[in-house]
């Protein structure tokens, strides 16, 4: 989870608990209380409610029919603004990226793509949502689109928790790797086949939530 001893408190709270909507573990639909993030995380009151206002604030959390705060489920419109917005903004993200993106970096992204395939092969919900996130943002912070990046960080806090599908698709495995196609146009230098791939990369995450949603239906 996100800590830094150079952050205050409150601070480094919001952070662990948007980490645990990020990266499944809350999982869309599930109530989240003061108290549940006090216990899961050995917070204070204070830091554990402040936590909660922000994300509340920013749509990762809503307040359900009964008033129960939870982690929001997409539903269908939802997902088809998302996928305007994240198809919108974060290709160019990384194109932004490709440009000057040194060799070693480009390492790193491959290595980063290993723990997601891996994380996949495994059913690991925690360990795809990570490292799938560790992906796109490591590739990103080379954009330096500090204003792209927050918008597209909101968007993540929305989706993101329903890309867990992925993990019990048993066909995933045999999707186009994205990432892959992404490293492979990164290397040639090629920035508008990184900006792309991402694109595609986004299109077939949300059209498997979509299609979990129909099958909810």
């Amino acid at each position: 989870m996100s800590s830094s001893t150079s952050l205050p408190t409150h601070e480094i709270i919001y952070r662990n608990a948007r980490d645990l909507i990020l990266f499944g573990d809350l999982a869309p639909g599930e109530a989240v209380t003061i108290n549940s993030i006090v216990e899961r995380l050995d917070a204070g009151v204070t830091p554990a409610r402040e936590a909660i206002r922000r994300l509340t604030a920013e749509g990762a959390l809503y307040a359900s029919d009964n008033r129960r705060l939870v982690v929001p489920p997409l539903t269908m419109p939802q997902l088809q603004e998302l996928t305007f917005a994240r198809t919108g903004i974060e290709p160019q993200i990384a194109r932004l990226a490709a440009v000057g993106i040194e060799p070693a970096a480009i390492d790193t992204l491959e290595q980063i793509d290993a723990q997601v395939n891996a994380a996949l092969a495994a059913r690991d919900i925690h360990g795809y949502l990570l490292h799938n996130h560790r992906f796109h943002w490591t590739l990103y912070a080379h954009s330096e689109a500090e204003i792209l990046m927050a918008t597209a960080a909101a968007h993540w806090l929305r989706v993101g928790p329903s890309l867990r599908v992925m993990v019990g698709l048993a066909e995933t495995p045999t999707l186009p790797d994205m990432h892959a196609a992404a490293i492979a146009a990164l290397r040639d230098g090629d920035y508008e086949a990184v900006g792309e791939a991402i694109h595609n990369d986004i299109l077939q995450g949300h059209a498997t939530i979509a299609n979990g949603l129909e099958d909810e239906g």
